[in-house]
């Protein structure tokens, strides 16, 4: 048994200006197992966003990624949460990203099931030998029993804007020799209950998070906080993340049309200072924002990585973090939020770690330690320099940032 529901809308420029995410409500059938929704506009005319509602609270967000999902009691189009429909009223919530100053007329075609669509298949993350660890490949000491992982806090899956699943990300991962991975998907979580077994069949570390998106910023929360509403305030998120032992960190603050334009004091500590966008390093302007941010930042990166045909690479740039247990989620994120981090070009490039008193680089011969009271060339490729406090970078003879040290 079906039953179609159409809904029909006109937003307009007063309507972005005002509330830009709005709600479509609607009612399913008392027998409904499973729901599809469509939405039809002109995509010549501007952009509309797209997600999901239940009753219970939200159960999915796609942004313009999609024009239909799925939600039915076993499975869901990535992006939404599974789970019997429950019943009452329903929301289709609708995105104003983009609208023309005449409005934009929308058309929303909801399908109720009595029996739930067949699920599509799931790949496998794809055949390949895991590399040794990057501190054994490196050749890095141990710390008071913790040891140093590198990895990327920004990747996007078909969950969201990304071109590849879950399994063949990570596969992606454990093939570019890195220890962690943060799984990054826009305004959804729904990527979180796949994580642990494709970590499993990868060998690298799967952190749960979450890009909290919006049109004056984007926010990655780091940790098994469930899903943060990123039509709250910004200091909401931080707040919701601190609360759960996560992190939030201020995504590509200086990065064109997605620069951070919220207030720059809603409680966050991290800043993904070092993004693919930052392509070229002699350009001063990611480090001067951290500078004029907090006198104390923690400096992350991020690929932000969608697919493997638009030019970006997982662990370029690498986040390096020393961590208690290498391959638990939990303790990579609370290595974060204990501020012990670097970054670097990739797995492989110099590198500049606060090693208990010292910094301890490696691969930095010829390079200049710069920080706020320290000018030195580096001499050897694996040296250990007493750490003034502040943050710290190595730089080329011509200004290229090499690496960074919170």
């Amino acid at each position: 048994m079906e039953q179609v529901i159409r809904l029909h809308g006109r937003h307009t420029l007063h309507d972005r200006v005002t509330g830009p995410v709005r709600e479509v409500p609607f009612e399913p059938p008392a027998w409904v197992r499973a729901l599809t929704v469509r939405l039809s506009y002109d995509k010549g005319a501007g952009t509309i966003d797209l997600g999901c509602a239940g009753p219970a609270g939200f159960r999915g967000w796609s942004g313009g990624a999609r024009e239909e999902y799925t939600i039915g009691p076993h499975w869901a189009t990535p992006g939404y949460l599974p789970g019997e429909p429950e019943p009452g009223v329903w929301r289709v919530l609708l995105g104003l990203y983009r609208v023309p100053a005449e409005g934009l007329p929308y058309e929303v075609t909801v399908t109720a099931y009595d029996t739930p669509p067949q699920e599509p298949p799931r790949p496998a993350v794809p055949a390949g030998e895991r590399p040794p660890p990057a501190a054994e490949r490196r050749g890095l000491p141990r710390l008071d029993g913790l040891t140093w992982v590198a990895g990327d806090l920004h990747a996007h899956t078909v969950h969201s804007d990304g071109a590849l699943t879950v399994p063949v990300l990570a596969g992606h991962a454990r093939d570019a020799g890195l220890d962690f991975l943060a799984v990054t998907d826009h305004n959804t979580v729904s990527h979180h209950r796949e994580l642990p077994a494709a970590a499993r069949a990868s060998g690298v570390t799967l952190v749960p998070g979450q890009e909290v998106t919006t049109d004056l910023g984007h926010a990655n929360a780091f940790g098994d906080l469930g899903w943060i509403d990123f039509r709250r305030p910004p200091g909401t998120w931080a707040r919701a993340a601190d609360g759960g032992g996560g992190v939030l960190s201020i995504n590509h603050p200086v990065a064109a049309d997605c620069a951070w334009r919220h207030s720059p004091d809603i409680g966050a500590h991290a800043a993904e200072i070092w993004h693919w966008s930052w392509w070229d390093r002699t350009w001063g302007a990611p480090l001067a924002w951290a500078a004029a941010w907090r006198d104390d930042p923690v400096l992350l990166g991020g690929s932000d990585f969608h697919s493997e045909h638009d030019g970006q690479k997982l662990g370029a740039p690498t986040t390096w973090v020393l961590a208690e247990d290498p391959g638990d989620p939990a303790s990579v994120v609370a290595g974060v939020r204990a501020r012990r981090t670097a970054v670097s070009t990739t797995p492989g490039g110099p590198l500049l770690l606060r090693h208990g008193a010292d910094f301890l680089i490696a691969g930095g011969d010829g390079l200049v330690l710069w920080g706020p009271q320290t000018r030195q060339v580096v001499t050897g490729d694996l040296v250990a320099l007493p750490a003034p406090a502040g943050p710290h970078r190595l730089e080329t003879a011509r200004n290229e940032v090499m690496a960074l040290c919170t």
